[in-house]
């Protein structure tokens, strides 16, 4: 009887575990990086990219099967590749908001210096000195607007593929590419330090 008890212990504490297994959905930094560069290249152009050789492609991972003991228990649906969607009603408003106020408001003052991009994924005034004192008041409300529209989109996109979560991934996804994208002699910064693309 006590031999009995042991394999039918073992199995009982195999599905168990098999019950407590949590499916991680991870985050897709390939697509998200896809999603941002569109997204930015729409809101301040892409004359970086014309300066830049384009990026090689990751090579893809192959998709032979393989024996898995755990995909009997899990289902293959976190294999599923995510696309990062940004073209809800809500994103493309904001994109457009932020792509005219650059236009008409933001663009003179980085190619002058005065603004830059921060780590953060926001603007900031570099060196408010570069900023005529009449028009300072008219540029930091459009930089408060702006930022107020990068997080509003960061929170927007998160939410709007189903995962809130993602948020803080997001907005360092497109910190990255605010940086990555800007056009030459803009100001970013690296590490709390102001450098010159």
């Amino acid at each position: 009887m006590r031999k009995l008890k042991s394999p039918l212990l073992l199995a009982l504490g195999a599905l168990a575990l098999a019950a407590c297994v949590t499916i991680n959905v991870y985050f897709p930094a390939a697509e998200a990086q896809e999603a941002a560069a569109e997204f930015v290249d729409k809101v301040i152009g892409d004359d970086a990219k014309k300066d830049e050789p384009a990026p090689a492609k990751p090579p893809q991972a192959s998709l032979q099967p393989r024996f898995n003991l755990m995909s009997f228990i899990i289902s293959d649906a976190q294999a599923q590749e995510v696309d990062i969607t940004i073209k809800t009603p809500a994103i493309q408003a904001i994109q457009s908001r932020m792509a005219e106020r650059f236009q008409n408001s933001l663009e003179a003052h980085f190619d002058s210096g005065a603004l830059g991009f921060g780590g953060d994924g926001l603007v900031a005034v570099r060196d408010a000195t570069k900023i005529e004192l009449k028009d300072r008041v008219t540029v930091n409300q459009a930089v408060a607007e702006d930022n107020r529209d990068r997080k509003a989109v960061y929170r927007e996109i998160a939410v709007a593929n189903g995962h809130p979560e993602w948020e803080a991934q997001i907005r360092d996804t497109f910190a990255k590419q605010w940086i990555a994208s800007a056009h030459k002699g803009w100001w970013y910064q690296d590490g709390g330090a102001w450098k010159q693309k």
